[in-house]
């Protein structure tokens, strides 16, 4: 079995962001589905589907280089009474499926066009918590990073900002004070305001 220290360096952002996510996704309840967010024009159950389907299955998926079949692309996960305890269990597979180092490396094909590995893992983290802070703004709660994995969003938001906003991923950015917490300056670099969810 491999230890701890053998799994890639940005590994334990993926597991904290995921049990923070799982977290989240229980404490939501079935009357705050219906409400609104500040996703453009989807309800808590739009977003939590979109966030369930990329951030577990989808996660999963990329790390097995499989593409995701078109029954998942559809389902609505939230049918079922006990989709937030699926997701925490999906979520489980998909971070163990990219507990080895070797999963990181390469390129991952996304059907139209390749990315290296570590960047779509990147990415992937970055959704778990970005769409986790929706989903958790959305329902009256908050979602907590550790300073590290707060560094490691920005980085990821900065780094890939330009592209999510060419396909209207990202609203622009929302201006935010230079000593502004870490993961504040994420959320504001992906044109979050991230007020609403200050302590």
């Amino acid at each position: 079995m491999k230890s701890h220290d053998t799994t890639h360096p940005h590994h334990p952002y993926m597991v904290e962001c995921a049990a923070e996510a799982a977290r989240v996704a229980r404490a939501v309840t079935p009357d705050q589905l219906p409400l609104p967010t500040h996703c453009g024009d989807w309800d808590v159950r739009a977003l939590v589907n979109h966030w369930v389907l990329y951030t577990s299955h989808g996660l999963e998926h990329r790390a097995l280089r499989k593409p995701l079949p078109d029954e998942l692309t559809k389902r609505d996960f939230t049918t079922d009474p006990a989709w937030a305890d699926a997701y925490a269990a999906q979520l489980d597979r998909a971070v163990a499926a990219w507990a080895d180092p070797a999963v990181w490396e390469g390129d991952i094909d996304l059907g139209g066009g390749v990315m290296p590995a570590v960047d779509i893992a990147g990415m992937v983290i970055k959704e778990t918590a970005v769409h986790g802070w929706d989903v958790a703004t959305a329902t009256g709660q908050k979602f907590h990073v550790s300073e590290p994995a707060a560094q490691f969003i920005l980085a990821v938001v900065e780094t890939h900002g330009d592209l999510y906003r060419q396909y209207d991923g990202f609203a622009a950015r929302v201006p935010v004070p230079a000593d502004a917490p870490v993961f504040d300056r994420a959320l504001a670099a992906s044109g979050r305001d991230p007020k609403p969810a200050a302590e």
